[in-house]
């Protein structure tokens, strides 16, 4: 009876040491971890827990194990997937702010080197103003840019490389104002950059709307344009290039996997994400949100990252930052 027992508690220890996939026993079984690279309530960590919920909720998947892994603005937990080579139940959310802190932070863990899952959002900048500013039109701003770029302070919720920094280095840019000559200031975070703008220590704020809808509501703060292709809904000001400017920037978040992992699991990571995305709740959450739905995958999103990766070297080249 004993060695009878015995056997069957090794089974059962190996059934449970291999995991269980969806083909041994169903999608609602699948077990895999979702690592975030900040801080719970921050951009990646709303974007992770959102498709997490929707692909439990939907039985299109197990129980995530979701983690933030916190430190240099995304480079320690990037560098913790890429020594997970192989790992096929971790996948990891990121995003543009990701790309610049490997550069900044002198990491060699790009994410280019990392296995490309899927794009799920974009989101547009947007360029905050006090509302007793004097900027009444983003022309009335670049015209003071022009005139003496270090007197127009601004302010951002990023540090160098984040999309806060580069969006308002791209826009000198494409204005004729030398990136380089740009009086930025940076804050951790939509709080402290807010708490800026209302005690008039900056002259504009460079973020993500989503973080300001208060303040813009009731009429604290300003918008004098957005960055995207497209107005954005509910906000009252013009597109960049309705003002004549030609520059479309947007902040964006993806997933991402090890590197190394087999194509099959490539591919059915692939899959899972098609399945949340083209659910009501993932279309639900895009909405309550107010997120861009910018999908794709797989090699179209890879070389996307290699383009993203190039245009953020060369924007810190340019600043001396690298």
């Amino acid at each position: 009876m004993r060695v009878v027992l015995a056997a069957l508690l090794v089974a059962v220890l190996a059934l449970t040491g291999c995991g269980v996939t969806r083909s041994e026993a169903g999608a609602e079984n699948r077990r895999l971890r979702m690592m975030i690279p900040n801080s719970p309530g921050g951009g990646y960590d709303q974007t992770g827990r959102a498709a997490t919920r929707v692909l439990e909720d939907e039985d299109l998947t197990g129980r995530f194990e979701v983690s933030n892994v916190i430190g240099a603005s995304g480079t320690v937990a990037m560098q913790r997937l890429v020594n997970e080579r192989g790992a096929e139940d971790l996948l990891m959310t990121m995003g543009l702010g990701v790309v610049g802190a490997t550069y900044t932070n002198g990491s060699d863990a790009r994410v280019s080197e990392a296995t490309p899952i899927a794009q799920l959002i974009e989101d547009q900048e947007g360029l905050l103003v006090p509302a007793d500013s004097p900027f009444r039109t983003v022309d009335d701003m670049v015209a003071a840019w022009k005139a003496d770029p270090g007197s127009v302070r601004i302010g951002g919720g990023s540090g160098n490389g984040g999309p806060d920094h580069l969006f308002p280095m791209q826009l000198a840019a494409a204005v004729g104002v030398d990136p380089t000559e740009v009086n930025y200031i940076s804050y951790d975070g939509g709080g402290p950059l807010t708490t800026a703008l209302l005690g008039a220590k900056i002259d504009v704020g460079t973020s993500g709307l989503g973080e300001f809808e208060g303040q813009i509501a009731d009429g604290s703060l300003r918008v004098l344009a957005v960055s995207g292709e497209e107005r954005l809904e509910g906000v009252d000001a013009p597109t960049l290039v309705e003002s004549g400017i030609d520059l479309v920037f947007t902040n964006w978040r993806g997933v991402l996997a090890p590197p190394g992992i087999p194509d099959e699991v490539r591919e059915a990571h692939i899959a899972l994400l098609e399945e949340m995305h083209a659910s009501p709740q993932w279309q639900e959450a895009l909405e309550t949100n107010g997120w861009i739905d910018a999908f794709r995958t797989g090699d179209e999103f890879g070389e996307f990252l290699r383009e993203q990766d190039e245009r953020v070297a060369g924007t810190l080249e340019e600043l001396g930052l690298l």
